[in-house]
């Protein structure tokens, strides 16, 4: 059983081939949607061992207790600029372009890419799943992209 599924299958490849905001073919080529059980440990080792949607986070869950800053993505993402918003590169700036990040919309749906594509394909990602975690391998830090335009900077528990 293949750790990946195709993109394409499940009804989620159009967001990556949309003419704005674009993403290239060599990037399309790099983000790998996750299978239902690798998705689903990633979810549970990286997100939440305790709910399966973002929307169903209570309190004590590390994403809504361990904020570190917030600022807006919304305006970023509407805006024609690709680059990301400086506070989320400013939080992420450890991690190297070769980073293997997930991008979790829930325990069902996580893709994986690299730090370099997911900054280039940003705007992309978003058109999937509000209230998205984006976790780096072996990195603490993490960050929220909520649905009220907020992007909650995160600190991943020890």
């Amino acid at each position: 059983m293949s750790q990946y599924r195709s993109l394409s299958l499940s009804g989620k490849e159009w967001v990556f081939k949309r003419e704005e905001p674009f993403v290239s073919a060599d990037d399309r080529e790099q983000i790998k949607l996750l299978g239902e059980v690798a998705g689903a440990n990633i979810w549970r080792d990286y997100v939440s061992d305790s709910f399966l949607y973002p929307d169903l986070f209570s309190g004590d869950v590390w994403v809504k207790k361990n904020i570190v800053d917030t600022c807006e993505w919304e305006q970023a993402w509407e805006s024609d600029e690709e680059s990301a918003p400086d506070m989320m590169l400013s939080h992420l700036e450890n991690w190297g372009d070769d980073t293997r990040v997930y991008f979790c919309c829930h325990a069902d749906l996580v893709l994986e890419t690299t730090w370099a594509v997911f900054k280039r394909a940003w705007k992309a990602f978003l058109f999937l799943e509000s209230d998205a975690v984006l976790v780096g391998k072996k990195k603490k830090q993490a960050i929220q992209f909520c649905e009220d335009g907020r992007l909650t900077l995160l600190m991943r528990p020890s």
